[in-house]
């Protein structure tokens, strides 16, 4: 027998915190922040990574911004799968953005890698 505790095998209906640097903490689906590459890794169970252990990751970003990114991998896991002739409404997305956090949110999104 190992020393190393097996988590169970996580399922897309799990639900995963996600907390921002002052403080605000978000509940979303896994299939939602496994959209997030780095989150995707973060989760992985085999990883043993304490965040896949605690179903926690920390986002060093403000809280509006760590609300933007978790607004687009919501949107983006909804709109997974819908067939290339469908039109995704994407102004809806893009309307709710503040522009003066533009910059930021696209920095955190590319550490994101979304």
């Amino acid at each position: 027998m190992s020393d190393v505790e097996m988590l169970p095998e996580p399922k897309e209906t799990d639900w995963v915190r996600v907390t921002s640097t002052d403080g605000f903490s978000y509940m979303v689906k896994r299939k939602v922040a496994v959209m997030s590459g780095t989150m995707r890794n973060m989760l992985d169970t085999e990883s043993n990574y304490a965040e896949a252990i605690a179903k926690t990751c920390p986002v060093y970003q403000r809280g509006i911004v760590v609300e933007k990114l978790l607004e687009y991998m919501s949107f983006r896991a909804h709109y997974e799968g819908v067939g290339i002739k469908e039109e995704i409404p994407i102004h809806e997305l893009t309307e709710r953005i503040p522009p003066e956090i533009v910059l930021e949110l696209l920095l955190a999104a590319d550490y994101q890698e979304m």
